[in-house]
């Protein structure tokens, strides 16, 4: 029984390892422009891809849409929603496709990808949330829970990278 706990212990611990890989191999294979998202509380931009370069900017925004623009290594030099660009490590980066909501005033978000479907939540712009099923001029998007189809001209993330 002890050998068989070992074994299942053993087999569960390699196949994380496994899949908290699979996220850095994966970025490592595609070519930029590709986009992706701030994976930790906590990353570092770079003005070079090595950590004996200065700290340009510090983002405390797990989830922030960037795009990848060029790899260096296990480095990649992104750009921010605000066109900065600086290199942060890949492990600090996340495949999953976000997006940021921009302009002025509140957004809204959809039951269906229509203009005059019924707005089931409104968003506030600076409000990140994650992105799929984008066709033509709309995006589905969550946040927290909650979702709704947005306006492709309401966020920062979707377009062709």
């Amino acid at each position: 029984m002890a050998n068989q706990v070992n074994f299942l212990f053993r087999t569960v611990a390699i196949t994380a390892a496994l899949f908290g890989t699979v996220s850095a191999v994966g970025q490592a294979q595609q070519k930029p422009p590709y986009w992706a998202s701030v994976e930790e509380q906590e990353a570092r931009m770079r003005t070079g891809p090595s950590t004996e370069f200065p700290v340009k900017w510090v983002y405390k925004r797990q989830n922030l849409p960037v795009k990848v623009v060029a790899v260096h290594s296990v480095w990649r030099k992104i750009e921010d929603p605000d066109g900065d660009q600086g290199w942060v490590h890949v492990r600090l980066l996340s495949p999953k496709r976000t997006a940021i909501v921009i302009g002025t005033d509140i957004g809204a978000l959809r039951d269906s990808p229509e203009a005059t479907a019924h707005i089931s939540w409104r968003v506030e712009p600076g409000v990140v949330g994650r992105i799929e099923e984008c066709t033509k001029s709309w995006c589905r998007f969550e946040n927290a829970g909650r979702y709704g189809y947005i306006e492709t001209t309401r966020i920062w993330g979707d377009e062709a990278p």
